[in-house]
């Protein structure tokens, strides 16, 4: 377009969808809002917890599963609930830490067409299971104190991501956030200070302080205990809906 031609853009052609869109598409929102009532209903009534992600593929001879055992173990003695994604791995390893120690064990499950079906360390009354993985996001993040983040998959890394977007921009109440696994957090941990940080600015210094890391589950308690040592009054869930 020239400044002489008149001021006028031809219109652009919308794309259609390729198949024709159902009035019942509608009704998902009573879906949803019926997975979001199970979910608030049973987790109001069961006290701060912690949410422990991390692979469902990691077996039970793994020493990362053996360490949510502990992980669970140590944070129940702590008085905190475990909830976990409810599946096999490193969230059977948080249930079972957490059910062997008579501690509230929360199984929050997906349907998915592979690997995910529930453990069978999961209180019965505190086993839920959803469609939608926004609602299953809004569980995990509404009743956590705390997040402990162990090795895992695309899954982990975007629930991880999740919680950090959600503090650093305050949209949640800030909370501890412990990556477990320093051999293989270490090299995610430096490419977000070198690249993010002192690259390209995308991110500031004190964000960098969300995401301690740790090999110890002593360590992973006293961080939390720390944290909320200095703000008991915090100690409820996070925001309002």
């Amino acid at each position: 377009m020239t400044e002489n031609q008149p001021n006028e853009v031809e219109k652009p052609t919308m794309k259609q969808w390729a198949r024709h869109m159902k009035g019942e598409n509608s009704w998902t929102m009573f879906k949803m809002i019926s997975e979001f009532v199970d979910g608030f209903e049973t987790l109001n009534q069961i006290g701060p917890c912690v949410s422990i992600f991390g692979s469902a593929r990691t077996k039970p001879e793994h020493p990362y599963y053996k360490m949510g055992v502990e992980i669970a173990h140590q944070l129940t003695k702590a008085g905190y609930g475990i909830i976990t994604g409810g599946g096999p791995g490193i969230m059977e390893a948080a249930n079972k830490g957490a059910a062997l120690s008579g501690g509230s064990s929360v199984g929050l499950n997906i349907n998915l067409p592979f690997e995910q079906s529930h453990n069978q360390y999961i209180d019965p009354d505190k086993n839920l299971n959803f469609r939608y993985f926004f609602v299953r996001k809004v569980m995990f993040v509404k009743y956590a104190q705390a997040f402990v983040i162990l090795p895992g998959g695309f899954g982990t890394l975007d629930e991880l991501f999740e919680v950090l977007t959600l503090v650093q921009t305050h949209k949640i109440t800030p909370m501890p956030i412990i990556l477990f696994g320093s051999a293989f957090w270490e090299g995610l941990r430096g490419w977000i200070q070198t690249v993010m940080l002192e690259k390209e600015h995308n991110i500031s210094p004190a964000d960098m302080d969300l995401i301690p890391i740790t090999d110890s589950a002593e360590e992973v308690v006293k961080i939390i205990n720390d944290f909320y040592e200095r703000r008991v009054s915090e100690l409820g869930p996070n925001y309002e809906l």
